[in-house]
């Protein structure tokens, strides 16, 4: 262990005191920036407007390769629901009731993949494929991608390699859109990832190599299986600008939900979303779209597991993708699957750093109360780790930030950010729900 001093890192870094001693913290980030403040990130407006007028070129093919999204003529996207039953539960739950508007940005529901990894996913494999067909000739950006369904282009993609690392939502979403274009695509899976998107991969025609450690070692030996054939491209999901600017759409697209909605958003009636976050790229991704899109008026705030914060770390200690909870004596083993990642993205973590408000932890059986209370009020069934922003409003509620950024809590709109779900076969979504009911009556009668 690199760290052998760990009471001067406490000393340094108070809050790593309570974080490793796996208990449930809030940190308000120091280090957010105005967006006039902000002179230079890796990333601009530009790529995101870019990155969206791709999704509209590949409409077409998408349409026609995958029956569920020709409803939608192309467009992968959930819906936003107001969640008005769960807030009067959770208020009558609570000393610390949630004021404003409380939201649900449906990503459980994306069609294709089941989840948000639908977006930088998804996203990352059309860019490759887009950047293989132009620079063979097969293709014009002018063409109606539709073409690219046919038997040509899925013997031209078959040549080529695809591999990422995966806990599991983002391997389903490689997997599924890497073999329907034609690739070989091998998805590298960590022990926590559950069976059955292993067996859904594989029933989609990817090829699922499994390693009995956590998300690091899955993905270092993916990197390196797939670079080493000629032929092969890696979905780097701690690295990658392409994940990274695939989530980012989603701020335009909420954007759009909001307005029809009539929902406001300006200096007096500010946005708050709370974000699942594992390895930092998706709630990243989309945290820069919000920042974009609505400016100071965005307030964004991450969420992980008290055995897997592995973004807080970084930030808190400044060390970003250097150290790892392991570091630390945590053991990132987490029942939120997806978000059981040990070190964060070192592209993502550095742009998170100036736009993010905040992070905090959270115990997994509080997860699972969240998927009961959800069910039982909304009935909304999404998998443990897509309820960790539900608990967000009174968290930060808790805390002085509110006040302190002169904020009326009666104008704030919540979105909670729910990232996978839909998928989740019957008797496991069944089983998440029987203990999520266990534990929350547990909880009411220790309190009654």
């Amino acid at each position: 262990m690199p760290f052998a001093d760990l009471d001067k890192w406490i000393h340094d870094y108070p809050l790593l005191d309570p974080v490793m001693k796996l208990k449930p913290v809030t940190w308000i980030n120091p280090y957010r920036k105005k967006m006039e403040e902000i002179t230079s990130l890796p990333v601009n407006r530009q790529d995101m407007q870019d990155a969206e007028e791709l999704w509209k070129r590949f409409a077409p093919y998408l349409a026609k390769a995958f029956p569920e999204l020709r409803s939608t003529h192309g467009v992968i996207e959930s819906p936003l629901k107001a969640i008005p039953e769960l807030q009067k539960l959770l208020n009558a739950n609570t000393e610390e009731p949630i004021e404003g508007s409380l939201y649900l940005k449906c990503d459980n529901e994306l069609p294709v993949a089941g989840s948000i990894k639908a977006r930088g996913g998804i996203f990352e494999v059309l860019h490759y494929a887009e950047q293989l067909a132009l620079e063979s000739g097969l293709l014009s950006e002018n063409d109606n991608y539709e073409i690219l369904a046919g038997d040509k282009f899925k013997e031209f993609f078959h040549q080529y390699s695809i591999g990422v690392g995966s806990t599991g939502n983002l391997g389903l979403s490689i997997g599924i859109i890497s073999a329907k274009l034609g690739f070989k695509v091998s998805v590298y899976m960590s022990a926590d990832a559950r069976q059955w998107k292993k067996n859904l991969l594989r029933s989609r025609g990817a090829r699922v190599l499994e390693y009995s450690g956590d998300f690091g070692e899955a993905i270092t030996e993916g990197r390196q299986k797939t670079i080493a054939d000629p032929k092969g491209y890696f979905v780097d999901d701690e690295n990658s600008k392409f994940l990274f600017l695939g989530y980012s759409v989603a701020a335009m697209r909420l954007k759009k939900q909001l307005d029809e909605q009539k929902v406001l958003v300006d200096d007096d009636h500010p946005l708050f979303v709370y974000s699942p976050c594992g390895v930092g790229g998706s709630p990243g991704g989309v945290a820069f779209g919000l920042r974009q899109v609505f400016g100071d008026n965005a307030h964004c705030f991450f969420v992980e597991p008290t055995h897997s914060p592995c973004v807080l770390i970084g930030l808190v200690t400044g060390k970003m993708e250097k150290v790892s909870v392991h570091d630390f004596g945590i053991d990132n083993r987490t029942e939120a699957d997806g978000l059981a990642v040990g070190r964060p993205s070192a592209f993502a973590t550095a742009i998170s750093k100036l736009l993010i408000s905040g992070i905090y932890t959270i115990e997994d059986n509080e997860l699972f109360r969240l998927l009961y209370m959800l069910g039982k009020t909304e009935h909304i069934f999404i998998e443990p780790s897509a309820t960790a922003g539900l608990a967000g409003p009174q968290r930060i509620a808790s805390t002085d930030y509110i006040q302190n950024n002169d904020i009326d809590p009666s104008h704030i709109t919540h979105i909670a950010w729910a990232t996978g779900g839909v998928f989740v076969p019957k008797e496991e979504m069944n089983s998440f729900y029987q203990k999520g009911k266990f534990l929350y009556q547990k909880g009411v009668s220790m309190v009654g």
